[in-house]
């Protein structure tokens, strides 16, 4: 694991595309949280799922958010998925390809997950259009 006073390319790497994807803001209040306990796990996911699984290349980040958002789902990690959701306005997946996804943990992992999954991607997509209006007010 890299000391984040040393970060390693993988760690560059990977906190470039966890930016890219979940936002300076979400990005700046994790890295603001850690602490001497916890700062050696966010290492490991930005070197390992940031910097190794999402920047990986077979895959565009449109294909991962979707993959993801059905993992998590299927897994129950409902502030996962809806944090996901909020990043698809980076990854480019639309709100089809989050019902898709969906729609294939309702056949694989259950009705009841995705049923749960369809509430949180609902409320999450509503507050996002909620503030994409109150910015386009703003101007």
């Amino acid at each position: 694991m890299t000391d984040p006073a040393q970060p390693s390319e993988r760690y560059t790497e990977g906190m470039a595309t966890r930016r890219a994807v979940l936002g300076d803001a979400h990005v700046d209040r994790a890295s603001a949280n850690a602490t001497p306990f916890d700062q050696p796990f966010q290492t490991l996911i930005t070197e390992a799922a940031w910097g190794t699984v999402w920047s990986g290349s077979q895959w565009t980040k449109r294909e991962r958010s979707m993959v993801t958002i059905a993992l998590l789902a299927a897994l129950g990690q409902d502030e996962e998925v809806a944090m996901h959701v909020r990043a698809t306005a980076n990854t480019g997946a639309t709100e089809e390809d989050i019902r898709e996804a969906l729609m294939h943990v309702a056949i694989y992992a259950g009705v009841p997950a995705a049923n749960h999954a369809f509430k949180i991607a609902k409320q999450t997509l509503a507050g996002m259009r909620a503030e994409n209006t109150e910015k386009e007010g703003v101007k």
